[in-house]
């Protein structure tokens, strides 16, 4: 009992009492805990620094929403994004590698909702990014795009292909960087690799078109989908590289890489080493360097796979991949291998598979014509696809295309603007003129008899095809040139290049041609002209149609005018080339129609001066142009007097005629293209003069300001012309004077000058102030001790004098237009006083100031001032002294009683210094005004 109770004494169990608590155990953890309220007022503040869409969300928030596991919070972040970025621009350029790299991200996201909406933004990006600002992050982008074009799923191969079309539309050039990694991901979207069971050995792999049902297209519009976004791809390679060349015509293009704009020279101030020429070999854009070194391309440097398709290696290697699986797309399109007859109907799917096929063929022929071994390049294709070709391709040529028509969907297109509805000749002509193209880069005139077969269906097809007078637009036109021009050059006897010529001229003869189309067609004759040409040297066999053609040049252009400059400036071109090689049948075109294009340039009013115009001028000046008869002379002088041909062209024209004249000093006399000296006198006035008799007459009813400046002292009032238009016409009168300078008799040719002005100009009221100028100016120049100049040239002279030296005292200062003309008009004025002593009393006498109002007093007071400064009038007013002091008399009688003003004081001093006096020889100082 003992032991028993001292054991339950150990383990002794503790009695609880009814409302007691129960003890606290030693080793119980107490739980018990208190909160309190944080306050964060600092973290609750918007940001001001970072702007906010309307959800109250930065571009640090949006960003960090991008990786959330929701596709719905990705697609919001996404198209809060595009709001944010749309409000606030700016924000792109401080986050623009986040930007990049968050949306890149998402090409391969499993929803589709988001790739729709990753799609949208970078399209919207696209327009807000440079290429030099998203390069360097594009290899990122590159990568995500690779990989979505190879991802498992097939809707994400899908929507890759929406990414690289806003990739190819913006950045072509930072995109086709990266072409061996796409170039290999387009391949992989529609074939699969295969070991090929020719080998034995297991090296070589062979790709082969694949089937996938799980998609939501057939697999014929999946290839042509993929095949239409690598046609882009590699057309965006050809045009990155400037150094292929097309054999045919090319289309004009809106780059400005393409055009090449001419270097206007001037030969003055070359002359005077003004002027640097900087000459470039082979008429292209880069400077000659004459060295003997050449600098290694950077291509060179890099690997080959980092070349692309600029490395030989790299383009066979992808035709040998690429052309299998395009012949198979091909058989799967083309028609029945059973049908009865050529040209078969396709369907409209067939068809635009058909042609992307054709078109990256043709795209990857280009690109072979870069490399420097071009003719090996030709040879290894035609050796291993020449008969492949022949058999796939030109066994059912030529295509056409099978309207289906259905009925159920017949008004679809009424409420549609943008519908369009095509044509069998529209639509299928693209896809044969490919493969002509295509076919006849593989043909040369070595293979001419083994390809005649199928060489004779395409130069048909050609020949019908420009002989339809369907309409056509310029691609269809610049292809079907280009194969015509190298069916040409295969087959170069006049036999075979006849009919293609005489079936170009038949298109060319259309009316209401597209200017494009007309322009590509003016190109293949300026072409084809200029090879005959070189080849006629040899063998005198012109083209009958290409004669033809060259004599109706003339026509057009009087026919078209100034309707369309570019036009007309095309056609001066190639008339100026043709008739520069003495061509005889375009020199009796252009005989026949001078005096209509000229009559037909003038009676056109239009605002703005054509560019080709001028050239028609030069065409017309040449030494090789027909005579003249009065009528083109006429023209020609309207053409320099009306201000839309340079003063340059002008003088050059003049200086044309003038060698063309008797006055040139010709040693053998020349008659065939003589000028008539009565002819070249009449130009000459005509164009002194400025203006004709028509609007003469039409002047003199002008009254008042601000056209007319008008004196009481003189009968004849001054037409104040635009500065442009006086500019002009005196520019145009320096040139004339010094034609009229060099005839060896100047009497004579001062007689002919002094009966014109009699005849046209003497008793006319109302005169232009670039006439008057002009006529003083030639009197200066032709005026010698053996002219006698008449009574009323006398009076008339001294009247213009008097009415041009009232108009520059009288100019208002601020009158910045007519402020340029007063130093020619002043030095004009001033050498004829002083040539003819005569000419100064004249003006002198009809100052009679008792006739004139008190407010022209100063201005002749002011006038006789200068005459007396002036020194080389000083002999010839002292020798007028008297008629000086009683000028003087008169004005101080009409001011007698009146308060004496600084102007009449200023003349007196001058009268007491320069002729009171009677110092003797003329003084150094001269008259400023």
């Amino acid at each position: 009992m003992t032991k028993k109770r001292k054991h339950q004494e150990d383990f002794q169990k503790v009695k609880l009492k009814v409302g007691k608590k129960k003890p606290k155990l030693e080793n119980a953890t107490d739980t018990t805990f208190k909160t309190k309220a944080i306050q964060i007022p600092e973290q609750l503040k918007e940001d001001g620094l970072l702007p906010t869409q309307n959800r109250k969300l930065n571009i640090k928030d949006l960003l960090s929403q991008m990786h959330h596991y929701s596709p719905g919070v990705k697609h919001n972040a996404l198209l809060g994004l595009k709001d944010l970025l749309s409000q606030y621009p700016f924000v792109i350029d401080a986050h623009l590698s986040n930007i990049i790299s968050e949306v890149a991200a998402v090409f391969t996201d499993k929803d589709s909702g988001v790739r729709g909406a990753a799609v949208h933004l970078l399209q919207f990006l696209a327009s807000k990014i440079r290429a030099e600002q998203i390069a360097p992050f594009f290899p990122l982008v590159s990568a995500h795009l690779s990989s979505a074009m190879t991802h498992i799923s097939e809707g994400i191969q899908e929507d890759s292909l929406k990414v690289l079309d806003v990739l190819l539309e913006a950045y072509p050039a930072l995109l086709t960087d990266r072409s061996s990694i796409l170039l290999k991901n387009f391949v992989e979207l529609i074939s699969h690799q295969q070991l090929s069971k020719r080998l034995k050995s297991r090296e070589k792999l062979s790709w082969m078109l694949s089937v996938n049902p799980n998609r939501r297209v057939t697999s014929q519009q999946w290839r042509l989908n993929v095949l239409t976004r690598l046609k882009k791809f590699l057309q965006a390679v050809v045009d990155g590289s400037s150094e292929i060349e097309d054999e045919g015509l090319q289309e004009q293009k809106d780059s400005p890489h393409s055009v090449r704009n001419p270097v206007c020279i001037s030969w003055k101030v070359h002359a005077n080493n003004q002027q640097h020429i900087q000459l470039f070999e082979n008429g292209g854009l880069r400077p000659k360097i004459n060295s003997s070194f050449r600098l290694r391309s950077l291509a060179s440097v890099m690997d080959s796979a980092e070349k692309g398709l600029s490395s030989a290696e790299n383009l066979k290697g992808f035709i040998e991949i690429i052309i299998p699986l395009l012949i198979e797309c091909w058989i799967e399109a083309s028609p029945a291998q059973s049908a009865p007859i050529l040209g078969n109907l396709l369907e409209s799917e067939s068809q635009q598979l058909m042609q992307q096929v054709l078109s990256i063929i043709h795209l990857l022929w280009k690109l072979t014509k870069r490399h420097d071994e071009t003719y090996k390049m030709e040879l290894w294709l035609r050796m291993n696809y020449l008969v492949d070709f022949k058999h796939h391709f030109m066994r059912h040529f030529p295509y056409s295309l099978q309207e289906t028509v259905k009925h159920k969907k017949k008004d679809s297109c009424k409420g549609n603007k943008y519908c369009m509805t095509s044509s069998n000749i529209v639509d299928h002509l693209l896809l044969n003129l490919t493969l002509c193209d295509i076919m006849v880069s593989l043909a040369s005139t070595s293979t001419l008899q083994m390809d005649s077969g199928w060489l004779d269906m395409i130069r048909k097809f050609v020949t019908d095809t420009l002989q339809d007078g369907s309409k056509l637009n310029s691609k269809q036109v610049n292809r079907l040139l280009g194969v015509t021009w190298r069916l040409m050059q295969i087959q170069q006897n006049k036999v075979a290049t006849e009919p293609l010529i005489k079936a170009v001229y038949t298109l060319y003869q259309q009316r209401n041609l597209l200017f494009p189309v007309r322009t590509l067609l003016l190109k293949f004759f300026s072409r084809v002209y200029q090879k005959e040409d070189l080849r006629t040297q040899r063998i005198r066999s012109r083209s009958k149609v290409l004669s033809r053609w060259l004599a109706g040049l003339p026509q057009q252009l009087a026919l078209l005018g100034l309707r369309n400059p570019e036009l007309s400036n095309q056609l001066i071109d190639i008339i100026h080339s043709a008739a520069s090689r003495s061509n005889k049948e375009l020199l009796q075109s252009l005989q026949a129609t001078a005096a209509r294009i000229y009559g037909k340039t003038f009676t056109l009013q239009h605002d703005e001066f054509c560019p080709s115009f001028g050239r028609e001028i030069a065409i017309g000046g040449k030494y090789w142009c027909p005579p003249r008869p009065p009528r083109l002379l006429a023209c020609l002088s309207r053409c320099c007097i009306m201000g839309r041909v340079s003063s340059e062209l002008a003088a050059t024209l003049i200086g044309i005629l003038h060698m063309r004249s008797s006055f040139a000093g010709w040693k053998c006399q020349v008659q065939d293209n003589s000028v008539n000296d009565v002819d070249y006198f009449s130009f000459l006035f005509s164009t002194l003069i400025g203006f004709s008799r028509e609007e003469l007459t039409s002047l003199q009813g002008i009254r008042g300001k601000p056209h007319i400046s008008q004196t009481q002292l003189s009968p004849v009032r001054l037409y104040l012309t635009d500065l442009d238009q006086f500019l002009h016409h005196w520019a145009v009168t320096e040139m004339i004077c010094h034609s009229l300078s060099t005839v060896p008799s100047q009497s004579q040719c001062f007689d002919i000058l002094q009966t014109g002005i009699c005849k046209y100009l003497v008793g006319l009221v109302v005169i232009p102030d670039s006439t008057a100028g002009s006529v003083l100016c030639a009197i200066n120049k032709l005026l010698d001790q053996a002219c006698i100049l008449s009574e009323n040239l006398h009076k008339f002279l001294a009247s213009c004098c008097y009415s041009l030296l009232y108009f520059l005292l009288t100019l208002d200062k601020e009158d910045a237009e007519h402020v340029q003309k007063r130093d020619v008009l002043w030095g004009s004025c001033i050498s004829a006083l002083a040539l003819l002593p005569r000419l100064l009393r004249l003006m002198l006498q009809s100052l009679q100031v008792s006739r004139i109002c008190r407010e022209e007093l100063p201005v002749v007071a002011q006038l006789l001032r200068l005459l007396m400064q002036h020194g080389q009038l000083r002999s010839h007013m002292i020798t007028n002294e008297f008629l000086v002091q009683q000028i003087i008399k008169d004005i101080m009688t009409l001011k007698s009683g009146e308060v004496q003003e600084q102007w009449l004081t200023d003349l007196h001093y001058c009268f007491n210094i320069y002729l009171a006096s009677h110092p003797q020889g003329p003084g150094p100082m001269n008259a400023v005004y």
